[in-house]
């Protein structure tokens, strides 16, 4: 037996120094010449040329590592094998008599299933038969498909289109919107960046909503009634608050699970609704019961089959738009409260949704951090914005600015982008530090401000010039962010409390 003058063991590949007369590893002698270019035992210059390959016998075993040499290692050796064989068997075993019982249940749930598509199928056979005789008594004579099957269609199908009606309130209501916004001027009197500069507390209504399970998830001011102001809870409850009287209007009970969404439809002539989306895959309307003065469900919306991620009221105040989880969207009309549109199923499910102010766009996040833009007349897809080069995270919020240009959305956990929906890219990026997370985003009804929410506060920021104009901290983590009247006001939600910061007294 040979061993290596190098590693002392025996090698896999010998090799003999005609130098030296020693013998190596061939790979290791190699490496030494290379490094060295001399005989690592004599010292002697060497080539590879200088190295003489042994063959030895095919019948020659590989040598037996030294835990093999002797007959206790040996048993050793064979007993873990033995055990190893055994645990193995015993495992597939396991697995058999499992595959077994699932064979088994399927088998029977196969047989059972068969009986009653053969109980049903004497049934239809019976009751056409019936049929036949009552109709050949009374001289009526049979249609062809009276004997055929009924082709059933997939529930909650994509419809063709919005109706015709409806189409046409939107495409009045376009232009009407965007022949007033293109030249639209701030109001006279809104705030200026230097007075959103100075914005401090100025009112905290606290305990709003359950301490169990605690929070407010949502929030919505009232456009006619400032004072007013709705939130949505993970305590399953919408409530009305009155700022003014510091009292609970409206107590809104009827949802399962947590309220990821609220609004307000305020409309001149008509009752105002409040409106909210959940987790338990159901939107709800309630509307002020004039007899009563209390406000009452009007409608129950239970179109989906997934998780309500999005609610939005339409600029026309006859339509309400949902997204979910369930990978589609719809549209109902509040007039009758009837679903007149729900998309096909897109490849991801839907997580936020903002309808573009004009009304004719709809923006979509996704779980792939792509945004996807429908044209709502059609439901086509009119554009789709990604991020470039960014790890893949959860478009949870949307926001257009209100002259319709831009798309204020997350382009990470921690940032923010400003899209120009013209050339359809990210024109500016607003990195707000690794330990943000955002979770709210909206611009302002002058299009100059925006606004951000995440785990550490609230952030305002100028639209164009990006200048940080205040940071609204004090609460901790703010779940919801809404611009008061004329911006001389900002609202937020911290855990069961609703703060408004505005100019000082």
């Amino acid at each position: 037996m040979f061993f290596c003058g190098i590693s002392g063991e025996p090698p896999q590949e010998p090799v003999v120094s005609a130098k030296s007369g020693k013998v190596y590893e061939r790979r290791l002698i190699l490496k030494y010449i290379t490094e060295n270019g001399t005989d690592p035992i004599t010292g002697d210059k060497i080539e590879e040329a200088d190295l003489i390959t042994i063959k030895a016998s095919p019948e020659t075993a590989t040598p037996r590592p030294p835990s093999q040499t002797s007959i206790p290692a040996l048993l050793h050796t064979l007993q873990n094998e033995w055990d190893a064989i055994v645990l193995e068997t015993f495992v597939l075993k396991q697995q058999y008599n499992s595959t077994r019982q699932e064979l088994s249940h399927a088998l029977y749930s196969q047989d059972a299933a068969s009986r009653v598509v053969a109980r049903l199928i004497h049934e239809r056979d019976a009751a056409r038969e019936a049929l036949a005789n009552v109709q050949a008594t009374m001289g009526i004579t049979p249609t062809d498909t009276a004997g055929g099957d009924v082709e059933m269609a997939e529930e909650g199908a994509a419809e063709e289109g919005l109706p015709a009606a409806v189409i046409a309130r939107i495409d009045e209501t376009h232009q009407t919107l965007s022949a007033a916004r293109k030249k639209r001027k701030p109001p006279a009197g809104y705030s200026t960046a230097a007075e959103v500069k100075t914005f401090t507390a100025k009112h905290t209504i606290p305990s709003l909503h359950s301490a169990s399970p605690a929070g407010i998830t949502s929030l919505a001011v009232s456009r006619v009634s400032p004072s007013q102001f709705l939130t949505g809870g993970n305590d399953k409850i919408v409530q009305l608050y009155d700022r003014g009287t510091d009292k609970v209007l409206a107590s809104l009970k009827g949802h399962t699970k947590k309220i990821n969404h609220v609004a307000f439809r305020e409309r001149d002539g008509e009752s105002t609704l409040l409106i909210s989306a959940s987790a338990d895959k159901t939107a709800k309307v309630w509307s002020l019961d004039t007899a009563s003065q209390e406000y009452i469900p009007k409608s129950t919306i239970r179109n989906h089959k997934g998780e309500l991620t999005g609610l939005a009221v339409h600029p026309t105040s006859t339509l309400l738009a949902l997204s979910s989880a369930d990978k589609t969207y719809s549209l109902h009309d509040l007039t009758n409260f009837n679903q007149v549109f729900r998309s096909v199923p897109s490849e991801e499910a839907f997580t936020s949704l903002s309808v573009h102010p004009d009304g004719t766009l709809l923006a979509l996040g996704t779980p792939a951090s792509t945004i996807q833009i429908y044209d709502i007349r059609t439901g086509a897809i009119a554009a789709s914005l990604t991020p470039p080069e960014c790890v893949p995270f959860t478009v949870h919020t949307l926001a257009f600015s209100e002259n319709g240009y831009h798309l204020l959305s997350p382009n990470s956990l921690s940032s923010v982008a400003i899209w120009d929906l013209r050339k359809q890219k990210a024109t500016h990026t607003i990195s707000l530090g690794d330990d943000f997370k955002v979770n709210k985003v909206l611009y302002d009804q002058s299009a100059q401000f925006l606004g951000v929410a995440g785990n550490v506060g609230a952030r305002v920021f100028a639209h164009k010039t990006w200048e940080e104009l205040i940071k609204l901290d004090e609460g901790g983590e703010v779940s919801d962010l809404v611009f008061g009247e004329q911006g001389k006001e900002i609202w937020g939600t911290t855990g069961r409390e609703v703060r408004i910061w505005g100019v000082p007294a």
